[in-house]
């Protein structure tokens, strides 16, 4: 059956399963006994500050992706495309929706953190004239090691 058209929207607070899903198929880590609880995700959505956008091709769900800014900066977090939908736009998609976002809230500068084994997140970005920052260092402190 051929695809129908892609839409972009926000992620409603009933998907996180489907959210969890594209998750694990694309090989993205979570933290579901953390940040990632269902009731962690339910909060986040409801923070002016934070987008849960979602691709939706034939009413179900194959890609995702989690904006959100602090008034100075864009940050995209956890873009994954479900891997047989992958090479037909939908995250090039879902960053000009995350990218929407940050400017209507006049947010002229976009972020986001790849870890260094994730290569293909690396390319794609790069291919989208993000730049590699070669002289950040990146530190976190966590209270609890499942968050």
């Amino acid at each position: 059956m051929e695809d129908k058209k892609i839409f972009i929207r926000n992620m409603n607070p009933s998907e996180s399963d489907s959210l969890f899903d594209i998750w694990t198929e694309a090989s993205l880590p979570f933290k579901l006994e953390g940040r990632d609880t269902k009731d962690n995700i339910r909060k986040q959505l409801l923070i002016e500050t934070n987008r849960f956008f979602v691709a939706e091709i034939n009413e179900g769900l194959v890609g995702a992706l989690i904006a959100s800014h602090n008034g100075r900066k864009g940050w995209i977090n956890r873009l994954a495309v479900l891997p047989k939908y992958r090479g037909k736009g939908i995250a090039a998609l879902l960053i000009n929706k995350a990218e929407e976002f940050f400017l209507s809230n006049n947010i002229k500068i976009f972020a986001c953190l790849i870890e260094d084994w994730n290569v293909t997140s690396l390319k794609y970005f790069q291919s989208k004239n993000y730049i590699k920052h070669k002289d950040i260092i990146y530190f976190t402190k966590k209270l609890d090691p499942k968050i």
